[in-house]
């Protein structure tokens, strides 16, 4: 899609699961089993570099294949195999942004968690959101957005799958045009 006025290349996109609650997550794990919203994530995320906080990573089975993963840690001994270590948003941004200009992928996907969220948000021009029809209990959370910043261009309601434990909504915000 293309903006008006806005510089070519990769747009900052969020990646988030949110409960009606805003809960994103409890004890590092999702507070919730969707499949079809793991399906989902995989073909956004799919080719696209992908940003996470050490912690989110670390609750990941493993490097997630297909797509440049670029961790964000304050913590300079932590290393993890086959990903790109970065220790501010903006060197993440930065090797993100390298990658996107490498494979010509258009978005630069933030998956998580809550603090790298509240820190990109600022610079993100698009939101792909699972509502998730259930107001679990969690300790991590999603920041509130500014219904003036952001616009509704697309939603898709699912019921709960066979392996769902809840149903959902598809939902894809654009920031609004100030």
């Amino acid at each position: 899609m293309s903006h008006k006025g806005r510089a070519a290349g990769p747009i900052i996109a969020l990646v988030v699961a949110m409960g009606e609650n805003r809960a994103i997550g409890r004890g590092g794990k999702l507070p919730w089993r969707l499949s079809s919203d793991m399906r989902y994530f995989r073909e956004i995320t799919m080719g696209k570099p992908i940003i996470m906080g050490r912690r989110t990573f670390k609750s990941l089975p493993r490097v997630l294949d297909g797509r440049l993963n670029i961790v964000l840690t304050r913590h300079l001994g932590f290393v993890a195999p086959d990903a790109v270590m970065a220790h501010s948003l903006e060197e993440g941004l930065e090797a993100a942004q390298r990658s996107a200009e490498r494979t010509g992928a258009e978005e630069i996907m933030i998956i998580g968690g809550e603090d790298v969220f509240r820190e990109v948000l600022p610079q993100a021009r698009r939101i792909y959101l699972t509502e998730v029809h259930a107001s679990p209990d969690a300790d991590t959370w999603f920041p509130t957005l500014d219904p003036n910043q952001w616009r509704e261009i697309s939603r898709e309601a699912h019921p709960p799958g066979p392996k769902d434990d809840h149903a959902f909504s598809f939902v894809v915000l654009d920031r609004a045009q100030t």
